[in-house]
C-alpha cells in the first residue's frame, strides 16, 4: 500500500472517530433533596402505585367519570398541550435532519455578452449539495439531542395537564354537589325560620311574645335568605367552572347530588419519594428540560472547534441545451471548507458560560419540581390523616344540636324556656350542618388531590 493511500485512509479513520465524539457532559440525575419517606404514611411497600391506577379506576362515580372522558376531549388547555408536543417534535425533526445533506435538483442558464458583440451561453443541470456541515465535533448532534429532551418534555407537560385536569374536574364536580347539599340545608333552615318567624309574629301580635323575640326571629329569617343567596351564586360559578373545564355543555343528569360518599373514589397508597421521579410527569417534564440544557452545553464547546462544511455539485455542462447529455459534459464540483473561530470578541466562551448557567437553572428547577411534590403529598397525607376524624366529630355535633333544637323548642312550647334559646339552637345546627358539608367535601377533595400529588391521571 503506497504512503498516499495510507494517509487517505489515517485522515478519514480520524474523522469518522471524531464524528462519534461528543461534548455532551455525562449526564447524572441530581440527587433528590428531601427526605426518604413521607410523614404520616403507613402504606404497606405491596400496595399498588398511585400512578399505576388508572383514572378509570380511581373515579369510581359513573357521572363523574363521563364528565372526565368529556374534558379529555374538549378541554381546550389540554388541547393546546397536545398539539404542542407536534410542535416541539416537527422542531426535533429539523434539527435530526440538519445532520444531513441537502440535495437539491438544480438547471441553470446563463447568457453572456462580450465587448465584440457576441454572445456565449452555458447551460448545465444535475444534483447540488449546498454547505453540508460535516459533524465533526458533534455539534449538530448536540443540538439534536437537546431537541429530542425538548420533545420528550412536552409529552410529559401534556401528561401533567391531563393530570391537573382530571384533578379539576373531580373537585369542581365535588363542590358543585356540596353547593347543591348546602342549598338544601339552607332552604330546609330558611322554611323552618320562616315559620317560626310567623309563629312568632303570632305570638306577639296576641302578647304572648316580646318585640325582641320577634326582632330575632326577623333576623334569623333574614340571614336564612342571604345564606340562600350567597349558596346559589356559589353553585352557579361552580357550574361554570365545570362547563370551562369540560369545554362544553354539562348535562343536568352528570351534576346530580350523588347518595352519600359511597363509591365516589378509590382510596390511593402513597408509597415513597423515588416513586414520584419516574412516575410524576412534571417532574419527568423538569427532568428532561434538565437533559436538555446539558446537551446545549455539548453544543456550545463544539462552536470552539473549527466548523467543516461542504459544497459539492455533479451534473452536465454543454454551450448548446442540445449537447447536455452527450459524451464529455458531465462533471463535478467539490469545495469543503473549514472555519476556525479565531476571534469573536468572546461571544463563543459567553455562549458556553450561558449554557451551562442554564444547566444549573435546570438542576435548580428541577430539584424544586421535586420539593413541591412532595410538600404536596405531604400536605395531602396530613389531611387524610385528621380529615376524618375531624368529619366524624362534626357528625356527632350535628346529632347533638338537632336534638338540642328539638328539646329547645319542646322546652319553648311548654313555658320552661325564652325564644332565644330555640333561636340560637338554630343558629347552632345550621352552622354545624355547613361545617359538616364542607369538611366532607374537603375530604374527598384531599383524596384527589393525593391521588394527583402522587402522579396519578396520566396513564389509561
Amino acid at each position: 500500500m503506497s504512503r498516499d493511500v495510507r494517509l487517505r485512509l489515517s485522515t478519514l479513520a480520524a474523522a469518522l472517530v471524531l464524528a462519534g465524539c461528543s461534548m455532551i457532559p455525562t449526564y447524572e440525575r441530581p440527587a433528590a433533596p428531601v427526605p426518604q419517606t413521607f410523614p404520616l404514611a403507613a402504606d404497606t411497600p405491596n400496595q399498588r402505585s398511585a400512578a399505576d391506577t388508572a383514572w378509570q379506576d380511581f373515579v369510581r362515580n359513573p357521572q363523574l367519570r363521563e364528565l372526565i372522558e368529556r374534558a379529555l376531549a374538549n378541554n381546550r388547555d389540554l388541547r393546546v398541550a397536545t398539539l404542542n408536543i407536534e410542535r416541539v417534535r416537527a422542531q426535533y425533526q429539523i434539527a435530526r435532519a440538519n445532520q444531513y445533506p441537502t440535495v437539491n435538483a438544480a438547471a441553470i442558464g446563463n447568457r453572456q455578452g462580450t465587448n465584440g458583440g457576441s454572445i456565449t451561453s452555458t447551460y448545465s443541470v444535475g444534483l447540488a449539495v449546498s454547505a453540508w456541515e460535516i459533524d465533526f465535533f458533534g455539534r449538530l448532534a448536540a443540538l439534536k439531542e437537546a431537541a429530542l429532551a425538548d420533545y420528550l418534555a412536552s409529552e410529559q407537560a401534556r401528561h401533567a395537564a391531563q393530570t391537573s385536569l382530571i384533578s379539576a374536574v373531580a373537585s369542581s364536580w365535588l363542590s358543585l354537589q356540596t353547593n347543591e347539599a348546602l342549598l338544601a340545608i339552607t332552604r330546609e333552615t330558611q322554611r323552618s325560620r320562616d315559620d317560626s318567624l310567623r309563629l312568632t309574629r303570632l305570638r306577639f301580635d296576641n302578647g304572648a311574645a316580646s318585640a325582641l323575640d320577634l326582632r330575632q326571629a326577623e333576623s334569623l329569617a333574614a340571614t336564612a335568605r342571604a345564606s340562600l343567596a350567597q349558596q346559589q351564586r356559589a353553585r352557579a360559578l361552580d357550574a361554570n367552572a365545570l362547563t370551562l373545564l369540560v369545554g362544553d355543555s354539562v348535562p343536568a343528569s352528570l351534576v346530580q347530588v350523588a347518595d352519600g360518599d359511597a363509591a365516589v373514589l378509590a382510596d390511593v397508597p402513597a408509597g415513597l419519594p423515588s416513586d414520584l421521579l419516574t412516575r410524576r410527569a412534571d417532574i419527568r417534564q423538569a427532568e428532561q428540560a434538565l437533559i436538555a440544557a446539558n446537551a446545549n452545553i455539548g453544543a456550545a464547546r463544539a462552536a470552539f472547534f473549527p466548523r467543516i462544511s461542504l459544497t459539492a455539485s455533479v451534473g452536465t455542462a454543454s454551450t448548446e441545451l442540445s449537447g447536455l447529455f452527450k459524451d464529455g459534459s458531465w462533471g463535478f464540483t467539490l469545495n469543503p471548507q473549514a472555519l476556525l473561530p479565531i476571534f469573536d470578541a468572546g461571544r463563543n466562551r459567553a455562549g458556553l458560560e450561558s449554557a451551562k448557567v442554564s444547566r444549573d437553572i435546570a438542576v435548580a428547577q428541577y430539584e424544586k419540581a421535586i420539593q413541591t411534590a412532595f410538600r404536596e403529598v405531604a400536605d395531602a397525607l396530613a389531611g387524610r390523616a385528621t380529615l376524618g376524624e375531624q368529619l366524624k366529630a362534626l357528625d356527632d355535633q350535628v346529632t347533638a344540636e338537632s336534638d338540642r333544637l328539638r328539646l329547645a323548642e319542646l322546652r319553648y312550647r311548654n313555658g320552661v324556656a325564652s325564644f332565644l334559646d330555640v333561636l340560637d339552637a338554630q343558629r347552632s345546627l345550621f352552622t354545624a350542618q355547613q361545617s359538616q358539608a364542607q369538611i366532607r367535601l374537603a375530604l374527598q377533595q384531599n383524596r384527589v388531590a393525593l391521588y394527583a400529588a402522587l402522579g396519578g391521571g396520566w396513564t389509561q
